[in-house]
């Protein structure tokens, strides 16, 4: 995989954002594969598509690109924040391409695949309205928040330039497909924070007391359940049943 941008194509454009844009979305279509299918080199809607910028013409899989430079960072700011809202239980909703660049020296530094199962309101950030004066007064935009998405639904191509084995990118979009099964955002929701606490743990195995210290931590998130401990317990063992985690023994568990 080539990780220089074309930078001969920047020499029609004088905005930075305009050049940034065609310097990345070229490189996408010539150097990505479809994570969902493993076609090669996926295709490029045209411009002002509504919904997306690429999609597989194999398996239909849509993707919209986001460009940062210098550094992913903890949030991607998308567009309008109740239209993002609308979308997640829609039939279109793109997965997310996360591309990080550095215009310097042309280079990518970073590229992820974020699978759109992994999008609920919980991770959707609503920011401030235009002011007044502005031409869109009033427009209410969005954030995506990164931090939100577990490490599993973080699916990378190129991680701080070394490019990943494509068998790897695969198997690891695979691994999580069982969430697209599940369309109630609520409970996707429990499924998707249960992860994250997880993950937080920062190891391969670990017991169902140590995801019990996240107790309150879940029980600010859903106020609702008033037995959060059997909440947990359940959330891992549906986990365990689609493959996600492996069943050591009583209250011990591994990541798959």
């Amino acid at each position: 995989m080539n990780l220089t941008l074309n930078k001969t194509l920047a020499n029609n454009y004088k905005s930075p954002a305009q050049r940034a844009r065609v310097l990345t979305e070229d490189w996408v279509d010539n150097e990505i594969f479809c994570p969902n299918c493993g076609k090669l080199n996926i295709d490029k809607y045209p411009n002002n598509q509504p919904v997306a910028d690429f999609y597989c013409s194999n398996c239909n899989e849509d993707f919209e690109l986001k460009s940062k430079r210098d550094g992913i960072g903890n949030k991607i700011v998308d567009g309008a924040y109740h239209t993002m809202l609308e979308r997640l239980t829609s039939s279109n909703n793109p997965n997310f391409f996360l591309l990080n660049y550095n215009l310097t020296n042309f280079e990518i530094i970073n590229f992820l695949v974020i699978p759109k199962h992994f999008f609920i309101p919980e991770i959707i950030e609503k920011r401030r309205p235009l002011s007044s004066t502005a031409r869109r007064a009033g427009w209410i935009g969005c954030d995506i928040i990164l931090k939100s998405i577990p490490q599993t639904g973080k699916i990378f191509f190129v991680k701080n330039q070394q490019v990943e084995q494509k068998e790897k990118v695969l198997d690891d979009w695979k691994k999580t497909l069982f969430l697209r099964e599940e369309k109630e955002m609520s409970v996707k929701g429990w499924l998707l924070n249960v992860m994250r606490c997880v993950d937080n743990l920062g190891k391969k195995e670990f017991t169902l007391n140590e995801v019990y210290r996240f107790e309150n931590e879940l029980s600010k998130l859903h106020p609702e359940n008033k037995h959060i401990k059997d909440k947990i317990r359940q959330q891992l063992q549906f986990l365990r049943d689609k493959g996600y985690l492996d069943f050591v023994s009583r209250g011990y568990y591994r990541l798959t």
